[in-house]
């Protein structure tokens, strides 16, 4: 038998994520969102939320007279709390331990307590800490292309939806991230 990964892991753990989304409520889902966050700031405790907007959460918003487009497409107004997490967190005791594996096997993985005044006087430190966030964002990126690749999404949800990619540290970066996630036509209305 194959030794898992965490790759592997990563997209087992969010299929089942999504089967796992109420009937009812997967008929008004109009994105997925993959939420990327971290542990106290330290990129060797990353996670991403496997999330969701519906048009329920976009019209209350609406009728608070916000932009149309901001309200749809801006996670700053879609539903950000409540969602299953994957990676090296608590919560997810099988991805853990593979990430942190992972890690090591890369030789970007470091011990002891995150410092952040020990990260900005060590290079190494701070060029590992950088790679461990690459290393992870690229993970969330393939999951959400292999999800689109092997019919996942428009199996559970009878449809295709895009995938919106963020990281709440990272302003900006969700435009790179979710165009490289998903099939363009997807994305159109997201890019405009």
């Amino acid at each position: 038998m194959e030794r898992k990964t965490f790759q592997t892991h990563l997209r087992q753990a969010a299929t089942g994520i999504l089967e796992r989304v109420p009937e009812q409520l997967k008929r008004e889902i109009y994105v997925l969102a993959f939420n990327v966050w971290r542990i106290a700031a330290d990129n060797r405790h990353p996670y991403v939320d496997i999330g969701y907007n519906t048009e329920s959460q976009y019209d209350d918003e609406m009728r608070r007279g916000s932009d149309p487009w901001e309200v749809r497409w801006n996670y700053a107004f879609w539903i950000l709390e409540g969602f299953d997490k994957l990676g090296n967190v608590p919560e997810d005791p099988v991805g853990a331990p593979l990430h942190e594996e992972e890690a090591r096997n890369l030789g970007i993985w470091y011990d002891g307590e995150f410092d952040l005044g020990r990260m900005l006087e060590d290079d190494e430190l701070r060029a590992k800490s950088g790679l461990l966030e690459l290393h992870f964002r690229d993970a969330v990126i393939d999951l959400a292309r292999y999800l689109h690749a092997s019919g996942t999404i428009e199996r559970v949800f009878r449809r295709p939806l895009p995938v919106v990619v963020f990281d709440m540290d990272c302003p900006g970066w969700e435009e790179e991230a979710t165009n490289a996630a998903n099939p363009a036509e997807l994305i159109e209305d997201f890019l405009a």
